[in-house]
């Protein structure tokens, strides 16, 4: 059966004070746990080809997204951001059927990466798995917008690895010396794969190159959504008015290895990483929700045990669905008719 999204990203911003979208954001932050660990789950068992887990990443997607206006802000995206994709209305199921390349994947017929493809009806963009390409892709967006007028903001999620390709170089040099209505939203887990930030960049901060371009650079804590959400406001707020781009900069851990082909004890300790998870944005919201009444023991249970029962039935059908078929093997890649 079709599983039901529990909530959806609002159209529109709301403030972070109002307990109804801190709720919605955590409903979301436990679902996408949910299904990351599930995908997970099922790459071990030869069902899901790669992963690449979104775990301690969730509160710098999530809090991004509700920032923007959903159905007209448009998101280019890269492979970690399964958060995004909940965010933005996606369901288990859809997203599942890409993990495993089941027929009936909406962005790309099953027939990319895994999150890989479009999404017109939420205005999400992630063509290729190449690092860095989606950076200028956005930019060329956020022309387009500016050039029809529209009272429309870009925003692209990068992680600290991709912030060392001529990509990004070339596209953030071009959206500040045009005012274009961009963020650039860099997920820093400090590794780059395997290569720790040190060995990545000589500057203190990815946001610290803003003023080279001659753009506003922040660094915000990753794990806490607020911060997230206010600095994605400001910067989508100046990127509305005229002022041109923004590097918000967000500062996440990555708790699993680069991806489910990665093996990380090569270069990371685990004591390290124990460390890391100590800054879980899933219970720092959980513990803010339940400190300030917002959120009971009982109502959090429900919460949790939701995400399972949508993510359970997700499984079961997309166990149950069947692979593509050869017969539309060339659709969006000849057009019809022309096809070899």
């Amino acid at each position: 059966m079709d599983d039901v999204q529990t909530d959806t990203a609002p159209t529109t911003p709301a403030s972070t004070s109002d307990s109804h979208s801190l709720l919605v954001m955590y409903r979301q932050m436990v679902l996408c746990r949910t299904l990351d660990e599930r995908v997970w789950m099922l790459n071990r068992q030869g069902k899901a080809a790669i992963v690449a887990s979104a775990q301690g990443h969730e509160a710098a997607q999530i809090g991004s997204v509700h920032a923007l206006r959903v159905g007209q802000d448009h998101f280019y995206i890269y492979y970690r951001d399964l958060a995004v994709l909940v965010a933005l209305g996606l369901t288990p199921r859809e997203i599942m059927l890409g993990f495993t390349a089941k027929a009936g994947e909406p962005l790309a017929g099953a027939r990319q990466f895994p999150t890989h493809g479009a999404s017109p009806r939420h205005r999400m963009v992630n063509l290729s798995n190449v690092v860095g390409t989606q950076i200028p892709q956005a930019v060329g967006s956020a022309l387009a917008s500016k050039m029809r007028g529209e009272d429309t903001v870009t925003i692209v999620y990068f992680g600290d690895g991709a912030s060392s390709v001529g990509d990004c170089h070339e596209a953030m040099n071009y959206a500040a010396v045009h005012k274009l209505p961009v963020i650039f939203l860099c997920e820093n887990n400090g590794y780059a794969i395997s290569v720790p930030l040190d060995l990545q960049m000589a500057v203190d901060s990815v946001a610290g190159r803003a003023e080279g371009y001659g753009m506003p650079g922040v660094v915000v804590d990753g794990a806490d959504i607020t911060a997230v959400y206010e600095a994605t406001t400001e910067a989508a707020n100046r990127a509305r008015s005229g002022d041109g781009p923004t590097i918000v900069e967000t500062m996440v851990e990555r708790y699993l290895p680069h991806t489910s082909d990665d093996d990380d004890s090569r270069y990371r300790l685990r004591e390290d990483i124990e460390k890391a998870r100590e800054r879980d944005p899933v219970r720092m919201l959980q513990e803010q929700l339940l400190a300030d009444g917002l959120l009971s023991e009982e109502d959090d249970e429900r919460i949790r045990d939701d995400a399972k029962r949508v993510v359970n039935e997700a499984t079961d059908s997309i166990d149950a669905a069947s692979y593509p078929t050869t017969e539309d093997f060339f659709k969006h890649v000849y057009a019809d008719g022309v096809q070899p």
